[in-house]
Protein backbone atom coordinates (compact mmCIF):
# COMPACT_ATOMS: atom_id res chain seq x y z
CA UNK A 1 0.00 0.00 0.00
CA UNK A 2 0.91 3.57 -0.76
CA UNK A 3 -0.92 5.67 1.15
CA UNK A 4 -3.99 6.35 3.28
CA UNK A 5 -6.08 9.36 1.36
CA UNK A 6 -7.86 11.73 3.95
CA UNK A 7 -10.34 14.28 2.43
CA UNK A 8 -10.53 17.29 3.92
CA UNK A 9 -11.53 20.82 3.58
CA UNK A 10 -7.55 22.01 4.07
CA UNK A 11 -5.07 19.87 3.50
CA UNK A 12 -2.37 21.49 5.54
CA UNK A 13 -3.96 21.73 8.96
CA UNK A 14 -4.70 17.72 9.53
CA UNK A 15 -1.27 16.93 7.89
CA UNK A 16 0.01 19.59 10.48
CA UNK A 17 -2.04 17.78 13.34
CA UNK A 18 -1.19 14.01 12.57
CA UNK A 19 2.86 14.90 12.04
CA UNK A 20 2.28 15.75 15.42
CA UNK A 21 0.05 12.71 16.88
CA UNK A 22 2.89 9.76 14.78
CA UNK A 23 5.89 12.14 15.36
CA UNK A 24 6.80 11.67 11.50
CA UNK A 25 7.55 14.55 9.19
CA UNK A 26 5.12 16.58 6.63
CA UNK A 27 6.54 15.98 3.41
CA UNK A 28 9.12 19.35 3.17
CA UNK A 29 7.34 20.58 -0.44
CA UNK A 30 4.27 21.02 1.70
CA UNK A 31 3.15 24.22 2.54
CA UNK A 32 -0.11 26.11 4.08
CA UNK A 33 -2.43 26.77 1.35
CA UNK A 34 -1.32 23.80 -0.93
CA UNK A 35 -3.85 21.44 -2.10
CA UNK A 36 -2.30 17.97 -0.82
CA UNK A 37 0.36 17.52 2.08
CA UNK A 38 1.62 14.35 3.29
CA UNK A 39 2.75 12.55 6.76
CA UNK A 40 5.38 10.70 5.69
CA UNK A 41 5.79 7.64 8.43
CA UNK A 42 9.37 5.56 8.80
CA UNK A 43 7.57 2.38 7.25
CA UNK A 44 3.58 2.43 7.29
CA UNK A 45 2.31 4.06 4.16
CA UNK A 46 1.90 7.96 3.94
CA UNK A 47 -1.01 10.12 5.11
CA UNK A 48 -2.14 11.98 1.98
CA UNK A 49 -4.61 14.84 2.87
CA UNK A 50 -6.65 15.92 -0.28
CA UNK A 51 -8.65 18.89 -0.34
CA UNK A 52 -11.89 18.53 -1.38
CA UNK A 53 -15.05 21.35 -1.72
CA UNK A 54 -17.10 19.15 -0.22
CA UNK A 55 -17.97 18.92 3.90
CA UNK A 56 -17.71 15.75 5.59
CA UNK A 57 -20.96 14.33 6.12
CA UNK A 58 -21.70 11.19 8.50
CA UNK A 59 -19.22 8.34 10.10
CA UNK A 60 -16.37 7.89 8.66
CA UNK A 61 -16.12 4.54 6.50
CA UNK A 62 -12.31 4.32 6.97
CA UNK A 63 -10.49 5.58 10.09
CA UNK A 64 -7.11 4.88 11.71
CA UNK A 65 -6.48 3.20 15.42
CA UNK A 66 -3.31 4.25 17.10
CA UNK A 67 -1.54 1.76 19.63
CA UNK A 68 0.47 4.20 21.79
CA UNK A 69 3.70 3.02 23.21
CA UNK A 70 2.57 5.00 26.65
CA UNK A 71 -0.89 3.91 27.77
CA UNK A 72 -3.77 4.53 26.29
CA UNK A 73 -5.25 7.03 28.70
CA UNK A 74 -2.26 8.71 28.58
CA UNK A 75 -2.02 9.04 25.10
CA UNK A 76 -5.82 10.29 24.90
CA UNK A 77 -4.81 13.30 27.23
CA UNK A 78 -1.78 14.01 25.14
CA UNK A 79 -3.48 13.92 21.50
CA UNK A 80 -6.21 16.16 23.13
CA UNK A 81 -3.50 19.16 23.44
CA UNK A 82 -2.98 19.63 19.57
CA UNK A 83 -6.74 19.74 19.02
CA UNK A 84 -8.23 16.13 19.07
CA UNK A 85 -12.10 16.04 20.44
CA UNK A 86 -13.22 13.82 22.53
CA UNK A 87 -15.83 11.83 20.44
CA UNK A 88 -16.37 8.09 22.59
CA UNK A 89 -15.73 6.40 25.29
CA UNK A 90 -15.27 2.83 24.56
CA UNK A 91 -13.14 1.70 27.31
CA UNK A 92 -14.16 -0.98 30.09
CA UNK A 93 -13.43 -0.30 34.19
CA UNK A 94 -10.85 -3.94 33.61
CA UNK A 95 -8.57 -1.54 30.90
CA UNK A 96 -9.98 -3.40 27.76
CA UNK A 97 -11.23 -1.44 24.73
CA UNK A 98 -10.81 2.00 23.07
CA UNK A 99 -11.42 5.59 22.92
CA UNK A 100 -12.77 7.32 20.08
CA UNK A 101 -11.35 10.98 19.40
CA UNK A 102 -11.48 13.25 16.44
CA UNK A 103 -9.32 15.36 14.34
CA UNK A 104 -9.60 19.22 14.04
CA UNK A 105 -11.75 18.10 10.45
CA UNK A 106 -13.97 15.97 12.56
CA UNK A 107 -12.40 12.74 11.11
CA UNK A 108 -12.60 10.15 13.73
CA UNK A 109 -10.07 7.84 15.07
CA UNK A 110 -9.41 5.14 17.89
CA UNK A 111 -6.63 5.39 21.03
CA UNK A 112 -6.28 1.13 21.74
CA UNK A 113 -4.72 -0.08 24.57
CA UNK A 114 -0.98 -0.31 24.45
CA UNK A 115 0.83 -3.15 24.28
CA UNK A 116 2.08 -2.63 28.39
CA UNK A 117 -1.66 -2.23 28.75
CA UNK A 118 -2.72 -5.53 27.38
CA UNK A 119 0.08 -7.26 29.30
CA UNK A 120 -0.79 -5.72 32.58
CA UNK A 121 -4.27 -6.94 31.86
CA UNK A 122 -3.07 -10.33 30.72
CA UNK A 123 -1.02 -10.71 34.27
Amino acid sequence: MQNVAIDCADAYGPARFWSRVTGRPLHPQDRPGHREARVMPAEEPVLHFNQVPEARTGKNRIHLCLRPETSRDQEVDRLLGPGATFVADHRNPDGSLWAVLADPEGNEFCVLRSESDRAAMNS
